[in-house]
Protein backbone atom coordinates (compact mmCIF):
# COMPACT_ATOMS: atom_id res chain seq x y z
CA UNK A 1 0.00 0.00 0.00
CA UNK A 2 3.01 2.25 -0.11
CA UNK A 3 4.61 3.90 -3.12
CA UNK A 4 8.36 3.50 -3.15
CA UNK A 5 8.63 6.46 -5.55
CA UNK A 6 7.43 8.93 -2.92
CA UNK A 7 10.38 10.79 -1.44
CA UNK A 8 9.75 11.74 2.17
CA UNK A 9 13.01 13.67 2.40
CA UNK A 10 15.82 13.18 4.88
CA UNK A 11 14.88 12.28 8.45
CA UNK A 12 16.40 14.03 11.44
CA UNK A 13 18.44 11.95 13.86
CA UNK A 14 15.65 11.70 16.46
CA UNK A 15 13.13 10.23 14.03
CA UNK A 16 12.09 6.59 14.37
CA UNK A 17 10.56 6.00 10.92
CA UNK A 18 9.49 2.46 10.20
CA UNK A 19 9.67 1.18 6.64
CA UNK A 20 5.92 0.61 6.47
CA UNK A 21 3.28 1.81 8.89
CA UNK A 22 -0.15 3.39 8.91
CA UNK A 23 1.02 6.99 8.83
CA UNK A 24 3.49 6.44 6.01
CA UNK A 25 0.83 4.60 3.99
CA UNK A 26 -1.61 7.46 4.57
CA UNK A 27 0.98 9.94 3.31
CA UNK A 28 1.58 7.87 0.20
CA UNK A 29 -2.13 7.74 -0.63
CA UNK A 30 -2.38 11.47 0.05
CA UNK A 31 0.34 12.04 -2.56
CA UNK A 32 -1.41 9.87 -5.17
CA UNK A 33 -2.81 11.98 -8.02
CA UNK A 34 -5.52 9.56 -9.19
CA UNK A 35 -8.91 10.15 -7.52
CA UNK A 36 -10.02 6.56 -7.99
CA UNK A 37 -6.75 5.09 -6.73
CA UNK A 38 -6.92 7.42 -3.73
CA UNK A 39 -10.48 6.23 -3.08
CA UNK A 40 -9.45 2.58 -3.26
CA UNK A 41 -6.37 3.30 -1.16
CA UNK A 42 -8.29 5.01 1.61
CA UNK A 43 -10.80 2.17 1.80
CA UNK A 44 -8.22 -0.61 1.63
CA UNK A 45 -5.98 1.00 4.24
CA UNK A 46 -8.88 1.26 6.67
CA UNK A 47 -9.84 -2.37 5.98
CA UNK A 48 -6.25 -3.49 6.59
CA UNK A 49 -6.16 -1.52 9.85
CA UNK A 50 -9.40 -3.09 11.06
CA UNK A 51 -8.06 -6.53 10.16
CA UNK A 52 -4.95 -5.92 12.25
CA UNK A 53 -2.68 -6.00 9.21
CA UNK A 54 -1.19 -2.52 9.66
CA UNK A 55 0.65 -1.08 12.66
CA UNK A 56 1.13 2.57 13.53
CA UNK A 57 4.30 4.21 14.74
CA UNK A 58 2.88 7.30 16.41
CA UNK A 59 6.34 8.62 17.24
CA UNK A 60 7.62 8.44 13.66
CA UNK A 61 8.96 11.70 12.27
CA UNK A 62 7.81 11.98 8.66
CA UNK A 63 9.16 14.75 6.45
CA UNK A 64 6.57 16.49 4.28
CA UNK A 65 7.22 15.81 0.58
CA UNK A 66 6.57 18.32 -2.16
CA UNK A 67 3.37 18.06 -4.15
CA UNK A 68 0.81 17.11 -1.54
CA UNK A 69 -2.00 16.61 -1.78
CA UNK A 70 -1.83 14.67 -5.02
CA UNK A 71 -4.31 16.24 -7.43
CA UNK A 72 -5.38 15.18 -10.95
CA UNK A 73 -5.04 17.51 -13.94
CA UNK A 74 -8.78 18.12 -13.74
CA UNK A 75 -10.78 19.70 -12.22
CA UNK A 76 -9.27 23.08 -12.93
CA UNK A 77 -8.86 24.95 -9.64
CA UNK A 78 -10.21 28.49 -9.75
CA UNK A 79 -11.44 31.18 -7.39
CA UNK A 80 -14.70 30.29 -5.60
CA UNK A 81 -16.28 33.19 -7.55
CA UNK A 82 -15.41 31.53 -10.88
CA UNK A 83 -16.96 28.07 -10.44
CA UNK A 84 -19.87 27.14 -12.69
CA UNK A 85 -23.43 28.12 -11.78
CA UNK A 86 -25.29 25.34 -10.00
CA UNK A 87 -28.95 25.83 -10.87
CA UNK A 88 -31.33 23.05 -9.87
CA UNK A 89 -33.48 23.92 -12.90
CA UNK A 90 -31.23 22.30 -15.52
CA UNK A 91 -29.52 18.89 -15.71
CA UNK A 92 -26.15 20.59 -16.25
CA UNK A 93 -26.72 22.81 -13.21
CA UNK A 94 -27.57 19.79 -11.06
CA UNK A 95 -24.49 17.99 -12.36
CA UNK A 96 -22.36 21.02 -11.48
CA UNK A 97 -23.83 20.97 -7.97
CA UNK A 98 -23.12 17.27 -7.49
CA UNK A 99 -19.63 17.83 -8.91
CA UNK A 100 -19.04 20.54 -6.29
CA UNK A 101 -20.04 18.08 -3.57
CA UNK A 102 -17.76 15.41 -5.07
CA UNK A 103 -14.91 17.91 -5.03
CA UNK A 104 -15.57 18.60 -1.34
CA UNK A 105 -15.46 14.87 -0.64
CA UNK A 106 -12.22 14.47 -2.62
CA UNK A 107 -10.66 17.20 -0.51
CA UNK A 108 -12.11 15.59 2.61
CA UNK A 109 -10.29 12.34 1.79
CA UNK A 110 -7.07 14.34 1.58
CA UNK A 111 -7.81 16.15 4.84
CA UNK A 112 -8.41 12.88 6.70
CA UNK A 113 -5.28 11.23 5.30
CA UNK A 114 -3.32 14.36 6.17
CA UNK A 115 -4.61 14.23 9.75
CA UNK A 116 -3.37 10.64 10.01
CA UNK A 117 0.19 11.16 8.80
CA UNK A 118 0.94 14.73 9.87
CA UNK A 119 0.38 14.71 13.61
CA UNK A 120 2.67 12.49 15.65
CA UNK A 121 2.29 11.21 19.21
CA UNK A 122 -1.49 11.13 19.15
CA UNK A 123 -3.57 8.38 20.82
CA UNK A 124 -4.23 5.25 18.78
CA UNK A 125 -7.94 6.12 18.69
CA UNK A 126 -7.10 9.37 16.92
CA UNK A 127 -5.46 7.51 14.05
CA UNK A 128 -8.26 4.93 13.91
CA UNK A 129 -10.90 7.67 13.83
CA UNK A 130 -9.33 9.69 11.03
CA UNK A 131 -8.61 6.60 8.97
CA UNK A 132 -12.31 5.71 9.31
CA UNK A 133 -13.19 9.24 8.17
CA UNK A 134 -10.92 8.86 5.11
CA UNK A 135 -12.68 5.61 4.14
CA UNK A 136 -16.14 7.16 4.57
CA UNK A 137 -15.21 10.25 2.56
CA UNK A 138 -13.94 7.89 -0.17
CA UNK A 139 -17.32 6.13 -0.10
CA UNK A 140 -19.11 9.47 -0.44
CA UNK A 141 -16.94 10.42 -3.40
CA UNK A 142 -17.73 7.09 -5.04
CA UNK A 143 -21.47 7.68 -4.64
CA UNK A 144 -21.34 11.20 -6.05
CA UNK A 145 -19.06 10.29 -8.95
CA UNK A 146 -21.36 7.37 -9.77
CA UNK A 147 -24.27 9.81 -9.93
CA UNK A 148 -22.26 12.03 -12.28
CA UNK A 149 -21.44 9.05 -14.51
CA UNK A 150 -25.15 8.19 -14.72
CA UNK A 151 -25.77 11.76 -15.91
CA UNK A 152 -23.04 11.53 -18.55
CA UNK A 153 -20.41 13.47 -16.59
CA UNK A 154 -17.48 12.59 -14.37
CA UNK A 155 -15.29 14.20 -11.74
CA UNK A 156 -13.14 16.81 -13.45
CA UNK A 157 -15.75 17.96 -15.97
CA UNK A 158 -16.39 21.15 -13.99
CA UNK A 159 -14.03 23.48 -12.16
CA UNK A 160 -13.43 23.51 -8.42
CA UNK A 161 -11.80 25.67 -5.78
CA UNK A 162 -9.20 24.89 -3.15
CA UNK A 163 -10.56 26.66 -0.06
CA UNK A 164 -10.88 23.50 2.03
CA UNK A 165 -7.27 22.45 1.51
CA UNK A 166 -6.10 26.02 2.10
CA UNK A 167 -7.56 25.67 5.60
CA UNK A 168 -5.47 22.53 6.04
CA UNK A 169 -2.36 24.46 5.04
CA UNK A 170 -3.11 27.15 7.61
CA UNK A 171 -3.53 24.60 10.41
CA UNK A 172 -0.76 22.13 9.61
CA UNK A 173 1.39 23.17 12.56
CA UNK A 174 -1.29 22.76 15.23
CA UNK A 175 -3.52 19.71 15.61
CA UNK A 176 -5.90 21.60 17.92
CA UNK A 177 -6.36 24.35 15.33
CA UNK A 178 -6.93 21.68 12.65
CA UNK A 179 -9.67 20.00 14.68
CA UNK A 180 -11.30 23.33 15.56
CA UNK A 181 -11.34 24.82 12.08
CA UNK A 182 -11.87 21.81 9.79
CA UNK A 183 -14.27 19.24 11.34
CA UNK A 184 -15.74 21.52 14.03
CA UNK A 185 -16.24 24.57 11.79
CA UNK A 186 -16.18 23.80 8.06
CA UNK A 187 -17.75 20.33 8.24
CA UNK A 188 -20.24 21.54 10.84
CA UNK A 189 -21.42 24.18 8.38
CA UNK A 190 -22.08 21.38 5.92
CA UNK A 191 -24.46 19.78 8.42
CA UNK A 192 -26.61 22.91 8.27
CA UNK A 193 -26.55 23.06 4.47
CA UNK A 194 -27.26 19.38 3.73
CA UNK A 195 -30.94 19.03 4.81
CA UNK A 196 -32.24 21.98 2.71
CA UNK A 197 -30.26 20.77 -0.29
CA UNK A 198 -31.59 17.24 0.12
CA UNK A 199 -35.13 18.61 0.29
CA UNK A 200 -34.63 20.42 -3.02
CA UNK A 201 -33.70 17.14 -4.71
CA UNK A 202 -36.74 15.48 -3.14
CA UNK A 203 -38.96 18.25 -4.47
CA UNK A 204 -37.82 17.67 -8.05
CA UNK A 205 -38.20 13.90 -7.67
CA UNK A 206 -34.49 13.06 -7.69
CA UNK A 207 -34.48 10.42 -4.97
CA UNK A 208 -31.05 9.09 -5.97
CA UNK A 209 -29.32 12.38 -5.14
CA UNK A 210 -31.47 12.79 -2.02
CA UNK A 211 -30.49 9.32 -0.76
CA UNK A 212 -26.79 10.06 -1.32
CA UNK A 213 -27.06 13.30 0.62
CA UNK A 214 -28.80 11.48 3.47
CA UNK A 215 -25.87 9.03 3.70
CA UNK A 216 -23.34 11.86 3.66
CA UNK A 217 -25.23 13.77 6.35
CA UNK A 218 -25.37 10.68 8.57
CA UNK A 219 -21.63 10.11 8.31
CA UNK A 220 -20.64 13.76 8.59
CA UNK A 221 -22.41 14.01 11.94
CA UNK A 222 -19.96 11.38 13.14
CA UNK A 223 -17.01 13.26 11.62
CA UNK A 224 -17.89 16.43 13.51
CA UNK A 225 -18.20 14.35 16.68
CA UNK A 226 -14.71 12.95 16.09
CA UNK A 227 -13.40 16.50 15.75
CA UNK A 228 -15.10 17.45 18.99
CA UNK A 229 -13.54 14.46 20.76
Amino acid sequence: MTNSNINHGEQTSDCTLEAVDLREAALNWLANTSPMRKVVGGKSLNAAWLAGQVAVNAAACLAEPAGIPGHPEKPLLVSPLQVEKRSMRTPEGRAALIHALAHIEFNAINLALDAVWRFADMPMQYYADWLKVAAEEAYHFDLLNGYLLDMGYQYGDFSGHNSLWEMAERTKADVLARMALVPRTMEARGLDASPPLRNKFVQIGDTSAADILAIILRDEIGHVAIGNH
